[in-house]
């Protein structure tokens, strides 16, 4: 699991969640905003060159469960944490928008070879 939690801390460096940043730098999130800029150099290693939206439904079970426990997993504090640094992220909320969908529907996601894929629940 640490794989997969690690995949998702690197989403939020390459949306610049501060609050994903101080999860993992210190035990408290008590930093104000300014932690943002201590992120920028954390950006340039992971570079987004396109963005998909997968719905968990049509994953493969295998792969389903892997995302369902992962969710079960993950603290309801850092989803809307992801959340909001999708809405934060233009082109982020622009592709869930061409699809019908808004960040609130956005369970999980992972960066792969410069793809940020974002898992959804549709129903």
């Amino acid at each position: 699991m640490r794989i997969v939690t690690a995949s998702v801390i690197i989403a939020a460096l390459s949306l610049g969640a501060p609050a994903f940043v101080q999860a993992q730098g210190s035990p408290s999130q008590s930093q104000p905003g300014p932690s943002q800029s201590e992120a920028q150099p954390s950006q340039s290693s992971t570079v987004i060159r396109s963005i998909q939206v997968v719905d968990v439904k049509d994953l493969q079970p295998a792969v389903r469960s892997k995302v369902d426990e992962l969710v079960a997993q993950t603290r309801e504090e850092d989803i809307q944490s992801l959340r909001k640094s999708i809405d934060a992220t233009p082109e982020a909320a622009s592709v869930l928008k061409a699809k019908g969908l808004t960040s609130s529907q956005v369970v999980a996601i992972n960066i792969a070879d410069g793809v940020l894929t974002m898992f959804a629940k549709t129903a």
